[in-house]
């Protein structure tokens, strides 16, 4: 961890997977806002962004993000907002995912962000105040074919923290959601593949692998994901989704209006179904 005094006047930031992508673009528009930023890391870093105060946190660990908490309060004395961005995605066939495989990446994306929210709970119901910002996914809204598990842990994230959100206002706390389509990171360093490829699925699986690879080239930059995590954490009156990017926006919309076989065939037609 970076030095750091022990007491501040500015609003505190815990900001998780900020090492790369919307996390550092999350944690520098923070700390450009004025906030003081602790930002996580689980692979020691090359490069350091000025401003951020930077700690080791492996979020699938306990310990880990336990003690991660403890250095933010002990330097702090408070913790006014958590993003929750540590993830890892998946593309596969549900098939060709191992029960083992579907667990390591609920362990990162649901249960990483579980356990950083009960961690600084206490804290902000001490202050009678704080809000948590989890970046989730459109995918967490709709199905997507050969992603359904990390679908799935998107859809699992918004059921918990839409319900969390309802238990934790009446002490002040707010727990949100953003919902970014496709954004230009550094995709093939954090995306899993299946552990038990088959056959019979290869020739879709390769097409939708293709496709992502296709429209990530014009995706969303972190940086347009990273100003609706600061709208998210400065709104006065919150609401609970904040969709990022257009596509994200379209999609939504899409997804709520459009009758469901009408989007359910546009869905397998964009994927060579």
């Amino acid at each position: 961890m970076t030095p750091a005094s022990t007491s501040t006047s500015r609003p505190v930031a815990l900001v998780t997977g900020a090492s790369s992508g919307i996390g550092e673009a999350s944690a520098r528009a923070l700390q450009a806002a004025g906030y003081r930023v602790f930002g996580t890391y689980r692979k020691p870093l090359t490069q350091w962004a000025g401003g951020i105060e930077y700690l080791a946190c492996d979020v699938t660990r306990d310990e880990s993000v336990s003690a991660a908490v403890q250095q933010v309060l002990q330097a702090t004395g408070r913790i006014d907002l958590l993003v929750n961005n540590a993830g890892i995605g998946l593309i596969a066939g549900a098939e060709e995912s191992s029960v083992e495989q579907a667990r390591a990446l609920f362990e990162v994306n649901l249960f990483g962000a579980i356990r950083m929210a009960q961690a600084v709970l206490p804290a902000m119901r001490r202050q009678r105040s704080g809000r948590i910002v989890n970046l989730s996914s459109i995918l967490g809204v709709i199905p997507s074919p050969y992603s359904a598990l990390y679908s799935a842990t998107k859809h699992a994230m918004e059921g918990y923290f839409e319900s969390l959100d309802h238990e934790v206002r009446g002490f002040g706390i707010r727990a949100l959601l953003v919902e970014p389509a496709y954004t230009r990171t550094s995709f093939e360093g954090n995306v899993l593949h299946a552990d038990r490829k088959l056959d019979a699925y290869q020739a879709a699986r390769t097409q939708a692998e293709a496709l992502v690879r296709t429209v990530m080239q014009q995706a969303d930059t972190p940086e347009t994901v990273a100003q609706v995590v600061l709208r998210a954490a400065q709104d006065p009156k919150p609401r609970l989704r904040y969709t990022a990017g257009s596509v994200a926006r379209r999609v939504s919309l899409l997804r709520r209006f459009v009758p469901a076989a009408a989007f359910d065939k546009s869905l397998r037609q964009q994927l060579g179904l």
